[in-house]
Order: C-alpha cells, then structure tokens, then sequence
C-alpha cells in the first residue's frame, strides 16, 4: 500500500468527526483574557495590600470581567461548529466554577483582610457586596459599664453637690488639650503679609425660605442679646461665597474645615486637608483642636475651638460674619450614632432655623443651607458638649474676643460648659450625655476624680452610643489620672473590638497605662502604633520621649 493510501483514511476520519482547528483568532483572544484576569487578580492583591485606593482599577475590572465572559461564550457558540465538540461546554462549565470560586474567595477577603474604609469603597461600586460586610455593634450598644464600689459617689449626692470650678495642677500627664494649637484671644494689629484672595458676599440675594424674606432696614429686625455686653444683630443672616465639598469616606473633618476655609478663598481640596488631618485613610476620627492646628498651620486665616457653646454665641458669630464649624451627629435616615462636623452658613430666627452645608446630605434648597430646626440643631449638638470651631482673619481677632466674651478664656469655656451640663442632669438625671459631657468638662478643667465619678454615672445609664469613645478621651484621662486603669483598658479594648484600631488615641492611652505600671516595653510599642497611625500626634512622640529618657 502506499504513503498516499495510507494517508486518505486518516483525512476521512478527521473529516467525518466535523473537527477542524479552530481559528488562531480565537485561541489567542482565550489565552490573552486569561493572561489578562491573571495580571489584574495578581495586580489587585498587591494594591490591596499596600492600602491603594482600589476605587479605579475595581471600576474597571468590574466592567470589563462580565464583558470578557460573555463575549468568549458568544464567541464559543457562534464558533461550535468549527470547534471541538466539549470545547463550548468547557468554557461555560470554566467560566461558571471561577466566578463561583472568584466571587466567594472575594467576599471572604472582602470580609476579613479589607480595612472599613476599603470596604465602603466596594460596597459604592458593588452594593451588593454589603450582605458580605461584618456586623457592626447593635445600635443600642452601649460603653462598657462599670462596676460601682461600695464607696462610690450616688448620682443624688454628685446633683446636690455644688460644682467646685477651678484649676487643679494635674499630677500625671493629660493628653494635650487645645490651648496647645488655640491661643487665648487678645486684641492684636493687623499683620501686613496677610491675603485673601476673595471677600465673602455676606448676603444672599435669594431667601431660603418663603417665610424670610431678603433682609433690609425694614423687613429685617434687629434681636436685642441675651447678654447685654452682646451687640443686637439681625434676625436672620446668611454668608454665601462657601464652596461646598462632598466628603469621602470618614472624611466629614477635612471636608468642612476646607468649605470653611474656602469662605477666605481657600482653594486647596479636601484631600489637601486630609493628607494633613487623617495620614491613615483609615482614621475614624479628628478632633476639633487637629483641625485648627491645620487652619493655623496651613493657610493665613486663624481659628479656635470651645466646648459648652450655645446658639445665641452661633448667631451672633454668623452675624458678624465668621463661618462656624460645628461638632454634632449625621442627621440622615438608615445610620445610628454617628459623630459628624457641620459647617453653619446661616439662620433665620423667622423659620426657627440654622442653614448648614452638610458634607454628607448637601446645601438645601437653592444652595443656601439645609435647614435644621433650633431645638434638633441643639439636641444633637449637645451630644459633643456643644464644640464650635470659628473662623476669622488675624485683624479681626479683637472683635471675636468681644463676641466669646468669657469663652474667649479657655478655662472658663470650660467652666461654662460644667455649668450647663450640671443644669441639664439636674432637670434630666436620665440623661447620659448631660453627666458625660460634666465629665468632659471637669477633665479640662483638671478636676479628675470628679469627672471620673460623673462618667461612671453616664456608663451606667447603659445609653451612650458605643462610638462615643472613638471620638473623645477626656474619660480616658479623667480615668487614668484618677488611677483608674482598669477603667482605661476596658474602654480601650472595647475600641480596638470596634474599629478604634485606625484611632491612634487608643494606643496612646494604652501606652500610658502600661508605661505607668511599669511595663516600658510595651508601652513604647503603644506610643509607636499610635505614630504609625498618625505621625503628627506629638503627645505620643513626647511620651516615647520621655519613656528613652
């Protein structure tokens, strides 16, 4: 037989199955997806661990992969006849078992190695990928409760009590407070290099709503002050020329001292300020004191922040034209507690109402302020013992002394704000946040075994939100200068359970208990972690410091 009879049956064979190679086309598409899903899975892992912000390349592969599928089973089915006969059941059957491993090998990454901040990001882009987050603490969840000793202080006798304001030298080392980024106000000269570029318009010319109506001599009245040192003012006023900034993840700080700094004509972003504010994306928290550290470091404006503020002091400092930024909790529907800054452009005694530019909800109706009725504006701004942080050109410096009046001391912000929470817990003794926010204000004021007793009182009402303690730390001080720093690491434990691991605060206090028990070891590997979170935090540097001295 010959070489060409021997050939032809083969041919038949081949030609009888149907089965000739596919398109080289085709092949190097399927080899060039895979090559291309392996660079990008490989690409994606590196970026996560490095903490890059995987918004963008999540966008596009979560684009282009369901793209890719179906474009090669398309292909597969429109191709079958000149393909294997298994090859179109094999590339479904393939595509179908990797994105069933991908998508729950994704969704336990996602669950347990994603920083919150990550996973907030994922979740914008895939919201399906919630029913995949960890539970977060019920709503109702409270901060740990301490246990009463048989020689403690009752909450009848600590009403009764008259507040003993003053003072005291603290013996240990407190976390160091805002007159370390705020001077006491006092009447200065203009300095010559000062710039603004853009002079705030001072009135709309639009009224906010149809019960104010534009303000002139006749149709604006003017308000006699409760204090009699106090000029009169408007009865409602709004300062325009704010750029309103939407805020990212965690990012309420950064955004609204940037629209408030944008009132001088600021034109650096909110991720300028946030570079300086929250160099760990992940930091749940900046206090009031961080942000006018910032104001006074970065830009030509000068700023300062005071506890027990009350909404007269508000309207007469919009009134006489300096933006405020304030302390308060996220009034949106679907969030718990959550702790939030707010920037005030207005009010209107008419509508019973200050106008806010909200980083998180918006401007309101026509741009000029979401409107939040006086009673509920106060009801949550209490929640922070009523912070303010106000804004002012150097030259102006005097005449926001003149408005503080004495707020413009710290020590007697202080007092004042005692003063009001004691008033408040007398007439409410169920209210926690009146005890806590005594607690807060005695610890400024150095008192801290009293305060130590008015926060075990808030403790045990079982009803402060279980994120308070990731946004303030007087109790942390009161507790550990009072010796008590069993107190201090149960609130820190329970943080660190909680998301307070992005709070560098926590490794702080940590550290000074373990420093002061003697463990020096740990204690700088604390005061460390609290660095790596936030390189600026100089309380930490300073107890490093002395922990190698």
């Amino acid at each position: 037989m010959s070489q060409q009879e021997n050939l032809t049956p083969m041919r038949a064979r081949v030609n009888d199955e149907g089965v000739p190679p596919p398109p080289r086309f085709l092949l190097w598409l399927v080899i060039g997806a895979f090559v291309l899903l392996v660079i990008a899975a490989a690409a994606g892992l590196m970026l996560l661990q490095t903490g890059f912000s995987m918004a963008g390349i999540l966008t596009v592969i979560s684009r282009l992969l369901p793209i890719i599928t179906l474009a090669s089973i398309i292909l597969v089915v429109i191709f079958r006849k000149r393909l294997p006969r298994a090859l179109p059941l094999i590339v479904i059957g393939g595509w179908a078992l990797l994105w069933l491993v991908g998508v729950g090998a994704f969704a336990l990454y996602f669950r347990n190695n994603l920083a919150p901040g990550q996973r907030e990001t994922v979740k914008s882009i895939l919201p399906f990928m919630e029913m995949f987050a960890p539970p977060l603490p019920a709503a109702d969840t409270s901060l740990p409760t301490p246990v009463l000793s048989d020689g403690g202080v009752s909450p009848e006798d600590l009403l009764s009590a008259p507040l003993s304001l003053g003072t005291p030298v603290p013996t240990n080392t407190p976390l160091p407070a805002e007159p370390t980024a705020t001077p006491t106000l006092m009447p200065t000269t203009a300095p010559t290099d000062v710039v603004v570029t853009a002079q705030p318009t001072q009135q709309p010319t639009v009224p906010p709503t149809t019960a104010a109506i534009a303000p002139t001599a006749e149709t604006n009245p003017v308000v006699a002050a409760a204090d009699p040192a106090q000029p009169v003012r408007a009865a409602f006023k709004w300062l325009t020329g704010f750029r309103w900034v939407k805020q990212d993840w965690n990012n309420c700080g950064p955004a609204n001292i940037t629209m408030a700094l944008s009132y001088y004509g600021w034109q650096e972003s909110m991720d300028y300020a946030a570079s300086y504010l929250r160099p760990d994306r992940e930091d749940k928290n900046v206090s009031p004191s961080e942000m006018v550290a910032f104001v006074r470091e970065q830009s030509q404006v000068r700023a300062l922040t005071r506890i027990g503020g009350d909404m007269e002091l508000l309207k007469q400092l919009i009134n006489a034209g300096f933006p405020v930024v304030v302390e308060t909790v996220l009034d949106a529907e679907a969030y718990d507690w959550i702790g939030h800054y707010e920037t005030i452009v207005g009010y209107d005694d008419t509508a019973g109402a200050f106008y806010i530019y909200d980083s998180f909800i918006g401007t309101g109706e026509n741009g000029l302020g979401r409107p939040d009725p006086y009673e509920k504006f106060d009801q949550n701004w209490q929640d922070f013992n009523r912070t303010f942080i106000v804004l002012y050109r150097p030259e102006e410096e005097a005449t926001v002394a003149r408005i503080l009046g004495d707020r413009a001391d710290v020590t007697r912000a202080a007092e004042i704000a005692a003063e009001k929470a004691q008033e408040e817990a007398r007439a409410n003794p169920n209210d926690a946040f009146a005890w806590y926010n005594l607690g807060s204000a005695l610890t400024q004021l150095g008192q801290y075994e009293n305060a130590a007793n008015y926060f075990d009182v808030a403790r045990r009402l079982n009803t402060l939100p279980w994120r308070l303690t990731l946004y303030t730390f007087d109790i942390f001080e009161a507790y550990f200068n009072s010796g008590r720093y069993d107190d201090v690491v149960a609130l820190v434990d329970a943080n660190l359970l909680n998301g307070g691991q992005y709070v560098e605060e926590n490794y702080y206090w940590q550290g000074q208990v373990l420093a002061a028990q003697g463990n020096t070891t740990q204690a700088a590997a604390s005061f460390r972690q609290a660095l790596a979170r936030n390189p600026r935090f100089a309380a930490a540097q300073s107890a490093l410091d002395q922990l190698s001295a």
